[in-house]
């Protein structure tokens, strides 16, 4: 199928009157926006951005829920020829005094010229900026009030995007992304996806997420199909809700990490899915996290009975600093998993091939490339790819963007032109002469029963001995001895192993959920990490 390129604001100038956003409101409501009134906002923001003092290449920072005024700011500063920058709210945060300090690092980091809140935000925001030497933030609303739109865009900067790292495994690095960058990954997507802007598309990812902010809103908006957008918590309120949506509208493509599939499936239960169709569904993209073959297969077990295709189901494999997205499996080919044996023994479920204008090579440590079959480190490179960092690089995170080539930190390995990933380099241990991988670990508690977003493993040395963490938030008594099975098969003897149970709310995670398995053995080895700490070895 032949899917033209379009540029990044074809949409405002051909905007469309019936098509557009549907956000949702109280209880079954959805306040809809069409793509011309989208538009008229744009230019406004634009023109209101330029009045403010911003000129070209300034960042603009975007601090809002996803609404129409997120849509606004977000195009409307590219359309100003200045570079967005999507920063989180503070209702992102599980643990509020986290988002000062957290938010306080991505500003100072992107030195915006302009920043753009809602309502909700500005109080938040005026603390965190005080002292930055920052402008005052503004209200969306407010801002565009008395402005008159721009006749047309403003020529574009060099970077359409200033985006953040999750900072799973550190601090949130910011990424500097090309106009020409960011013009390709969506192109890329929407040939990979074999989308025409008749398929409409849902999302409850948040927007100042990668995969929430390019994946979808921007991939829907610059196709200019209907899309439903929802509020993480409303997802998590009521993922039925969600999937009324797709039923009732005939949604061909959403989003999600692997955790969204395993929250339907603890949540949601098969009566209540009466009447509903999901014959609709095309494209359900999976990425952001190690993707569990056994929650694939009980999706598809649930939704199956009502139409629903496993074809539709698409792991993809990304990342900021790739723009997004870096592979995909292709459009009615149907996930397939691969079964290692050894020392990476485990299920592992392909990833897809690589999009155009990208390439995926897996190394050794000596940067020499593997054969099929052989878990490296994964590199990539082509067009789609960030620049650089921008201002200071922050912690180590294991990843690397240089000279052309970003070295992922992430482990693992090619067969018959999918990539399967393994976990993070910098989240394992060796162990025996091999290499023992978190995600593993946390995959075989999660086939135990122990639920994603309840546990995270942390492997390292402390005090020059091996050691394996499993972080248990609100454990159930039976857990803290399927952790000690798995730990101590998986590590032996060789490793100290220690079980740390903590409330709800106290796993660190990142904005979008991830845990934070490096900042908790930080915390852990500086004495700082909270809860019960104890030996996971019985007496």
């Amino acid at each position: 199928m032949s899917i033209p390129d379009r540029a990044l604001l074809d949409w405002v100038e051909e905007a469309s009157e019936e098509r557009g956003l549907h956000f949702a409101g109280p209880g079954d409501s959805w306040d809809f926006h069409s793509y011309a009134e989208l538009a008229d906002k744009v230019l406004r923001t634009a023109e209101a951005l330029r009045a403010a003092g911003a000129q070209e290449g300034d960042v603009v920072a975007v601090v809002q829920r996803c609404s129409p005024g997120f849509v606004a700011t977000f195009f409307g500063a590219i359309a100003a020829g200045c570079t967005p920058c999507s920063i989180a709210p503070p209702f992102a945060f599980q643990r509020g005094g986290e988002y000062a300090e957290h938010a306080r690092a991505l500003f100072d980091t992107a030195q915006p010229r302009v920043i753009v809140c809602d309502e909700e935000s500005e109080d938040s925001v005026r603390t965190v900026t005080e002292g930055l030497d920052l402008p005052e933030p503004v209200v969306f609303d407010a801002f565009i009030a008395e402005v008159e739109p721009a006749q047309k865009p403003y020529p574009p900067a060099e970077f359409a995007l200033l985006q953040f790292t999750s900072g799973s495994s550190g601090r949130s690095r910011g990424v500097l992304v090309s106009h020409e960058a960011l013009t390709n990954d969506v192109n890329a997507m929407h040939r990979w996806l074999e989308w025409l802007p008749e398929y409409s598309g849902a999302s409850w990812l948040p927007v100042h997420h990668d995969m929430g902010l390019i994946g979808c809103m921007v991939n829907f908006v610059t196709m200019s199909c209907d899309g439903w957008m929802m509020q993480p918590e409303d997802f998590i309120r009521s993922p039925l809700r969600y999937l009324r949506c797709i039923s009732d509208n005939k949604v061909g493509l959403t989003a999600m990490p692997n955790f969204g599939l395993a929250y339907i499936l603890h949540r949601v239960k098969p009566a209540q899915l009466e009447g509903l169709d999901f014959s609709s569904f095309r494209s359900l993209i999976l990425g952001a996290e190690r993707i569990d073959p056994q929650v694939l297969e009980g999706f598809e077990a649930l939704l199956g009975p009502h139409g629903f295709d496993r074809r539709a189901l698409l792991p993809a494999y990304g990342g900021a600093e790739a723009t997004l997205a870096v592979t995909g499996l292709p459009i009615g080919e149907g996930w397939s998993e691969v079964t290692l044996e050894g020392d990476q023994a485990g299920r592992f479920v392909g990833c897809g091939r690589p999009l155009r204008g990208v390439q995926v090579t897996v190394v050794d440590d000596e940067g020499v490339e593997v054969a099929d079959r052989v878990v490296g480190e994964v590199l990539v490179s082509g067009n789609t790819l960030g620049t650089r960092y921008q201002g200071v690089a922050g912690t180590a995170s294991g990843t690397v963007l240089d000279g052309g080539v970003l070295h992922t930190g992430d482990a693992g390995f090619l067969h018959e032109g999918q990539l399967y990933v393994v976990g993070r380099l910098g989240d394992g241990l060796k162990v025996r002469g091999k290499m023992v991988f978190a995600e593993s670990l946390e995959a075989k508690l999660h086939e135990l029963g122990i639920p994603q977003r309840r546990v995270a493993v942390l492997l390292g040395h402390r005090e020059d001995r091996a050691t394996g963490v499993v972080v248990l938030e609100k454990p159930d008594p039976q857990w803290q001895a399927a952790a000690h099975a798995v730990l101590a098969e998986a590590l032996g003897t060789e490793a100290d192993l220690l079980a740390v149970e903590v409330p709800r709310g106290g796993l660190a995670v990142t904005s979008s959920g991830k845990p934070r398995r490096r900042v908790m053995w930080a915390a852990l080895a500086a004495g700082e990490l909270g809860g019960d700490i104890r030996s996971l070895t019985p007496a």
